[in-house]
């Protein structure tokens, strides 16, 4: 059985002091839920965050990283800093990230070979395009792009690896897949991971992001290959998102 898990991707929204606000109001919500519950702030506020989670049940995870430990790389961040601040979980590829900033599958590749290295577990996304969906070649996108974030990857590292299925269409629209069209898609990403790395695929945790709120989170989550979800807008509200990890 894989154990649910459901991430809140607060984008660029809360300061530090709203970090622990909104943190502190979500602890008692989701004290006692089944999922595994993880939030992920700016870089600027994740110490705030660690600090106000503390003794709870939510993990802390980045938006975002680079895949050297080192150098001149003006506004990066590095895992070694992430792991100090104690972060456990990191997203990966983002479609805003690829949009605004240049990512490729092939720096995706990179950033979650270093985290595997150092010890964070990547929260690694996929998706089209609407125009990409129209044509039909949904399947042919997410499975091109899982396999080449997977290069590399050793099979005994999936466990430690959360896919995230996010239609760009979907994201911040209010439009979401229906539940069988998200289990589909979820269910051809797992058979391409299954495809390099056999049985192994049973073990990886793939969630489904675009809209996932408190109205479909029960239905989305019913579903046989959905192991969780990518939160935007709906984790911005600690009482919203409590819904969600309570579906």
């Amino acid at each position: 059985m894989r154990r649910p898990i459901i991430a809140g991707n607060w984008k660029m929204n809360k300061t530090p002091s709203e970090t622990i606000k909104l943190i502190s109001e979500l602890k008692p919500l989701v004290a006692g839920a089944n999922a595994q519950v993880v939030v992920c702030p700016t870089s600027v506020c994740l110490f705030a965050a660690k600090g106000a989670a503390e003794g709870s049940n939510i993990a802390i995870g980045a938006q975002n990283v680079f895949f050297e430990d080192a150098g001149a790389y003006t506004g990066e961040i590095s895992c070694d800093s992430l792991l100090e601040l104690g972060v456990e979980f990191v997203i990966i590829g983002h479609s805003e990230r690829r949009q605004y900033f240049a990512e490729t599958d092939e720096t995706v590749n990179k950033k979650v070979l270093k985290a595997l290295q150092k010890g964070l577990k990547p929260i690694i996304c996929v998706g089209e395009h609407l125009k990409e969906k129209e044509h039909g070649i949904t399947n042919e996108i997410v499975r091109m792009q899982t396999k080449l974030a997977l290069e590399g990857v050793l099979a005994n590292d999936i466990e430690n690896i959360v896919i995230a299925y996010e239609p760009v269409w979907a994201i911040g629209t209010g439009l979401t897949a229906t539940s069988q069209e998200a289990n589909n898609t979820i269910r051809e990403i797992r058979k391409a991971v299954g495809e390099l790395y056999g049985e192994k695929a049973e073990d990886i945790r793939i969630q489904y992001g675009g809209s996932m709120n408190a109205g479909n989170a029960s239905e989305l989550m019913g579903m046989s290959d959905i192991d969780g979800g990518l939160i935007g807008g709906a984790s911005l509200k600690a009482a919203d998102f409590a819904k969600v990890v309570n579906y």
